[in-house]
């Protein structure tokens, strides 16, 4: 394999009007050349259309209550998006007008259930040429779903690709997984030529042998199995398994590199199971797209037991630092650190340190004694919280924070789980986590979406020998962890009133100068709902999704618990325009793209039924409108026709 060591953030967008995969391009960064939009006319965008794609299940999460979190990719003017219910759709990029749809249900079997689940995207491997060819599947569109299947699907018709496995559907399950657990599939697999690259959910919580987190690549055309990675040891697969990609890969196409965000490996808060180094485990590793070999891998959490996994798709760009272009890897964390390393040597561009952590006291456990950490930039996310740091909106409520603070092992960042209970900050829910960032190499200026949440991790003796059932839908830090001995007990360090005990802003926005490794500015983003009212803006609020910056210097976001998009400077950070009517909070990330000259800026405002949000299935396209003189503003104003 042969290296170059130069690389443009914008080579892959030949077509700045494109919107070709999750992150933009397939090396991330949630970013777009487009220019249409900027901060002097941002203020007029209104909506350009809007699409309800019939799944929704307003209900709890214990009653199948649907996320939409999907993020459009857009070819040959028509966008393609997955819903919660297991269908994917067509759709005009310009009108909204549905061209067609798949439902995976038609074609499996009746008898599989409909149940709400996450799809973040999908992707397409299309041949040359594909614009105006007839031929069956000459672009195909890939997703998966929380069964494990895996489709191709005819990008202009709708149908199934025959020749693509078993009448073009995979089940990933069918493989050899060397675990108990299963797979499922939530995000959108990676395009390199004609392969189709695929990560993986594991139910790494329930099981210490989970599912081992094995990344496949399969042609495109055919499904055939060309490689895979097994990030978990031989000698540890019948013992242990995760440390897979759930989250989004990233293609350096130039230098024919796929790069990993990988996961915990099972069972997450316990380790006593697995006290051998796995070092492809909670790293960022980077293979030879073509074979499936390790080029290089850093390791940024050992031995974890703090479910800090790397959630969100890296970034490939450059980085212009004292006047030298590097090619870089940006990899945000749950932490709240921002790793940054060479994206061809594996080198970090900022110095790593040793920090000495606590030690755990958990009986037939241990934990890293030292874990590395940059020294630039600051942590986005806060990492500690003190006594004198608790928060709350009444003396009553103040008073139920420090009861339970004061009983509970709180020695910083990376203090283990106790069966005393451990305060953990950031919680396990993350400081960063798979909305990601938003990179511009032109400023060499990265927008973190963040929250400042603690939880509350208890690990409590159970009958090893005895399978125990999986926490409430909505209660994620409720664990099993059956083959150990022990279960987590999890909750939110929350009030009795249900407000965080920590200190707000909860949610904010952060810009971060990776030049000089500075923060540039931070503003809180959204709000929490409670009760008839909305918390403080200046609060910030929970979030779930991520940003999207442009060209023309503005940040898209929603991300927040309620029901807001915004237009934010990336300059200073100050809110240039705000759509506040929307039916659910945007919990997904933004895309955008120029088509005929105009600029479209596209969200999903479904909300999170986990969050307990208002839920949706509104798919809502903006675009600048007419700009309006003050004689149809009045009229507006005064509710005039």
């Amino acid at each position: 394999m042969v290296l170059s060591s130069s690389f443009s953030h914008a080579e892959p967008n030949k077509n700045d009007a494109d919107w070709p995969s999750f992150g933009g391009q397939e090396s991330g960064g949630q970013f777009s050349a487009a220019t249409a939009i900027d901060a002097s006319n941002v203020q007029n965008l209104v909506r350009a259309w809007s699409v309800e794609t019939g799944d929704i299940v307003d209900a709890s999460p214990y009653d199948g209550g649907t996320s939409f979190q999907a993020t459009p990719i857009l070819w040959n003017k028509h966008l393609y998006i997955c819903t919660p219910l297991n269908r994917v759709l067509a759709l005009d990029a310009q009108t909204g007008a549905q061209r067609w749809v798949f439902d995976a249900h038609e074609h499996i079997s009746e008898e599989m259930p409909r149940i709400a689940g996450n799809c973040r995207g999908v992707a397409i491997a299309a041949d040359e040429g594909t614009e105006t060819s007839k031929k069956l599947c000459a672009a195909r569109i890939h997703r998966g779903d929380v069964f494990g299947n895996f489709f191709a699907i005819d990008a202009k018709t709708g149908s199934l690709c025959p020749d693509f496995g078993a009448g073009g559907i995979i089940n990933v399950n069918d493989f050899d997984n060397k675990g108990r657990t299963g797979l499922f599939l939530t995000s959108p697999p990676a395009i390199y030529d004609n392969l189709v690259i695929l990560g993986s959910g594991v139910g790494d919580n329930m099981f210490a042998n989970a599912d081992d987190g094995i990344v496949r690549a399969l042609d495109s055309r055919t499904g055939k199995l060309v490689w895979e990675f097994n990030p978990i040891p031989p000698e540890l697969s019948d013992r242990t398994g995760g440390a897979n990609v759930w989250s989004m890969l990233s293609v350096d196409n130039e230098n024919g590199l796929v790069f990993l965000p990988t996961s915990s490996p099972s069972v997450d808060p316990y380790g006593g199971v697995r006290k051998v180094d796995i070092p492809y485990a909670n790293a960022v590793v980077a293979l030879d797209a073509k074979t499936g070999e390790v080029v290089w891998h850093q390791q940024l959490v050992r031995h974890d037991l703090f479910d800090y996994d790397l959630p969100s798709q890296p970034i490939l760009s450059d980085l212009s630092i004292n006047g030298e272009t590097v090619p870089v890897v940006i990899q945000i964390t749950k932490m709240g650190f921002v790793f940054t390393f060479n994206r061809m040597t594996g080198e970090p561009i900022f110095p790593l340190k040793e920090i000495a952590v606590p030690a755990s006291d958990v009986p037939g456990e241990f934990a890293a004694p030292t874990q590395r950490i940059p020294t630039t930039p600051e942590p986005f996310s806060r990492q500690t919280v003190s006594r004198e740091d608790i928060w709350a909106l009444t003396p009553i409520d103040q008073a139920s924070c420090l009861s339970q603070f004061d009983e509970l092992r709180n020695e910083g960042i990376f203090t283990p789980p106790s069966i005393q209970g451990t305060l953990q900050i950031p919680s396990a829910l993350g400081g960063g986590n798979w909305g990601g960032a938003s990179y511009d190499a032109s400023r060499n200026l990265l927008i973190v979406k963040t929250q400042n949440l603690a939880s509350i991790i208890r690990l409590v003796p159970a009958d090893p020998n005895e399978e125990r059932e999986l926490g409430s839908p909505i209660e994620f830090l409720q664990k099993p962890l059956n083959e150990t001995p022990y279960r987590l007990d999890g909750e939110f360090f929350m009030s009795s009133w249900g407000v965080p005990c920590t200190p707000p802003p909860w949610g904010e926005l952060v810009a971060i100068d990776l030049s000089k490794g500075t923060q540039a500015w931070k503003s809180p983003l959204g709000s929490i709902p409670f009760g008839p009212f909305h918390l403080s803006e200046e609060w910030g609020s929970p979030n779930v999704g991520g940003p999207m910056m442009t060209a023309g210097g503005v940040i898209f976001v929603g991300a927040g618990m309620d029901n807001s998009f915004r237009a934010i400077d990336v300059t200073t950070g100050q809110q240039l325009w705000q759509d506040n009517e929307l039916p659910a909070p945007v919990n997904s990330v933004p895309m955008t793209y120029e088509i005929d000259g105009e600029q479209f800026v596209v969200v999903t405002a479904g909300g999170n039924a986990l969050l307990g949000t208002d839920l949706s299935d509104k798919i809502v396209a903006y675009r600048i409108g007419e700009k309006k003189g003050w004689f149809n503003l009045l009229l507006e104003w005064l509710g005039v026709d």
